[in-house]
């Protein structure tokens, strides 16, 4: 329906709308031109568009993208991918390593110079694009590897990070009985050198007495082992002698990471209308729970000397490198920073969703979660600490190290098997009521570990379906793909829950999403936004979708702040490589490394393999190819809301009586 010129001088059509937000968005069929703007086409009707008029987009064949319900959907959707175990374990492990409270000058600076400034590019990226993480790459296609290698690496992620809920649901079945199974050394799985306390500081005079095993010497007490920790290798783990040694399937955890993967795949299958409802539950209970386990932490004989241990500050850690570089991989990973699927989670929102408040919003959650988990932490370590007799550094430093692999200890980010599966059940067998206690705690740490899961699926298969336009839609596809991606996952699961399988984790764990690849992803991302699209321009993009620029802060981290920052602790990661171990003990043959590094170059070489792939099919100079494939090429929302820019420029330019003042405007609802 049109109505008729506002004034005989100037005549404009102008087709009934709604207006949202205060934005027009036309509706029609623009068209892309070769410099990645729009020109020019016809009109309703086959009528031609007057010079400077926008065309109407065409949306045949680009169905309408999904959205949150609400805006709290996002919000739970990023707190339960991004806070996970590492939050709980990793940091307030890091913190009381690296002088207690000083930790956090470090962690807060880098906080603001790389982990907020890329956070907020992620989202804000999917947001302007509204694709997963391979199209939003069509902002600068001759980089669309980037999206390639971060679709490796969350696949990697969502293989073998599930088995630490498989691990997690484990414990969990086994703390309903009324003693608990890893708390004593009456078991089939126990061997003879099974000791359920260690009390070294009573070992005088080469003897130390045991109502158990009789009178001990302090060398036979030294080659004791602890039930928490037998348990852990021959019961659930059932450990072979290495990785050409895969051995059996261990048939109950078989059972938990067939259950485990059905509780995701009905998390994911209906898209982010059904992922964002479960999250409520999954991102909020495991808050409920700290808060009980602090209470109950507090209130332990010993919580006082660690929590204080955890706080205090030892000012002479700020010198060291490797302070620095613990806080900056702490935060890459703890923000799950260059996965994609913080990309895919802000495809979801609405355009002119402020994705910058939520930005620190979420660092702040984020981070909060992590230094309150101190207190819980450090509360129950002084509780252990004052039950053994023995300062609380030795009982950290112990149970940290137990069977805690490097790789485990940064991407499951649980610091590791060692705090997770040895120190707290550990914790929570001298407590009265342990079955209690244990059943809460592998509760939080399978819901903490759950929406992680499910969040990378998400993004795993948001990424594959963006890759197929709407006249591939058929029915039932998104229950098909995420079926598809769970199978396979499981498929190379199986490798896991044999008695070589934490072999294979562990491989997977230290190369295929290790910090050197999430890093090298961090640093293309700011190049690429920055220096390729440049960053007033992606400023000017955020802009239009919040209504104002964000603070000059973030272009000047893009620029140049950030990728220095990554490629610093990129580099330290490569001159400090170390081969892999177990326990420090077993040393991994040398193909094993091998396929560990091909993990690792498969994501990476995404980059440098699909920018030359492309510089070499296309035709010109290479100043002509290097322009032709940085143009972005918008899909039609951008086109929409860029239609709107020029309708009104159009307007502004208009001379009264002539042929070009019949100016069409679109609105519609997007």
């Amino acid at each position: 329906m049109e109505k008729s010129a506002l004034n005989s001088e100037c005549e404009v059509n102008v087709v009934l709308g709604e207006e949202k937000k205060g934005h027009l968005i036309p509706n029609g069929n623009g068209h892309q031109s070769a410099n990645g703007s729009l020109v020019v086409g016809a009109g309703a009707g086959g009528a031609g568009v007057p010079p400077g008029a926008m065309a109407p987009v065409d949306k045949v064949g680009y169905p309408e993208r999904e959205t949150w319900t609400r805006q709290m959907d996002f919000i739970m959707s990023c707190v339960g991918f991004a806070v996970g175990l590492g939050n709980v374990w990793r940091f307030p492990y890091l913190c009381y390593k690296n002088g207690g409270g000083v930790f956090l000058i470090p962690y807060m600076l880098i906080v603001f110079v790389g982990g907020i400034p890329i956070f907020f590019l992620e989202i804000a990226l999917g947001q302007f694009m509204k694709a997963g993480s391979i199209n939003v790459w069509n902002i600068a296609p001759l980089f669309k590897g980037l999206g390639y290698a971060s679709m490796v690496i969350v696949f990697f992620c969502n293989t073998y990070y599930i088995m630490v809920l498989a691990w997690g649901f484990y414990y969990f079945i086994m703390s309903f009985n009324s003693v608990l199974p890893w708390s004593t050394c009456n078991n089939p799985w126990n061997t003879e050198h099974c000791i359920e306390i260690f009390r070294h500081e009573d070992c005088k005079n080469g003897t130390i007495g045991n109502s158990t095993f009789g009178n001990m010497t302090c060398e036979e007490l030294a080659d004791g082992s602890s039930p928490i920790i037998e348990f852990w290798e021959n019961k659930v783990l059932n450990i072979s002698e290495g990785l050409d040694h895969p051995g059996t399937i261990n048939w109950q955890l078989l059972l938990c990471l067939t259950a485990t993967w059905i509780m995701v795949y009905f998390c994911v299958w209906k898209g982010v209308k059904s992922t964002g409802k479960i999250v409520y539950f999954t991102a909020t209970f495991p808050y409920v729970v700290l808060i009980i386990l602090l209470v109950r932490g507090v209130t332990l004989p010993g919580a006082y000397d660690g929590i204080m241990y955890y706080i205090k500050p030892d000012w002479s850690k700020l010198g060291e490198a490797q302070v620095w570089i613990d806080a900056g991989t702490q935060i890459f990973f703890s923000y799950a920073i260059g996965l994609g699927a913080l990309t895919a989670l802000g495809s979801y929102n609405r355009f002119n969703n402020d994705c910058y408040k939520d930005a620190f919003l979420l660092a702040l959650i984020n981070s909060g979660t992590s230094f309150f988990a101190g207190f819980v932490v450090f509360s129950i370590l002084g509780f252990m600490a004052s039950e053994q007799g023995v300062h609380i550094s030795k009982v950290a430093e112990s149970d940290v190290h137990i069977s805690l692999s490097r790789g485990v200890l940064e991407l499951t980010a649980a610091a590791g098997p060692g705090l997770a599966f040895i120190a707290y059940p550990k914790a929570v067998s001298l407590m009265p009521v342990a079955p209690v206690w244990a059943a809460l705690f592998f509760f939080m740490l399978l819901l903490l570990g759950l929406d992680s899961q499910f969040v990378g699926v998400e993004g795993f298969v948001t990424g594959i379906l963006d890759l197929f336009p709407g006249k591939y839609y058929m029915r039932f596809r998104r229950e098909i793909a995420v079926a598809i991606c769970c199978l396979l996952c499981f498929i190379i699961d199986l490798s896991m829950v044999t008695q070589g399988g934490m072999y294979v984790f562990q491989l997977f764990d230290y190369y295929s999403a290790s910090g050197i690849t999430l890093l090298w992803q961090a640093f293309w991302e700011c190049v690429v936004v920055a220096w390729v699209y440049g960053a007033d321009r992606f400023m000017d993009d955020i802009a239009r979708m919040i209504g104002y620029r964000p603070f000059p802060w973030m272009k000047w981290c893009w620029s140049f702040i950030t990728p220095c920052v990554c490629m610093g602790i990129f580099i330290f990661h490569l001159l400090n490589y170390k081969p892999l171990t177990y326990n420090n003990e077993y040393v991994y043959p040398w193909w094993g490394e091998v396929i560990g590094w091909c993990m690792a170059l498969s994501s990476m070489l995404c980059i440098p393999v699909s920018v030359i792939y492309r510089l070499f099919r296309a035709k010109g100079t290479f100043q002509e190819r290097w322009d032709n494939l940085t143009k972005p090429v918008w899909g039609p929302h951008q086109l929409e809301y860029m239609a709107t820019d020029a309708d009104f420029k159009s307007l502004a330019s208009l001379t009264p009586g002539t042929e070009d003042n019949k100016v069409i405007i679109f609105e519609s609802v997007m």
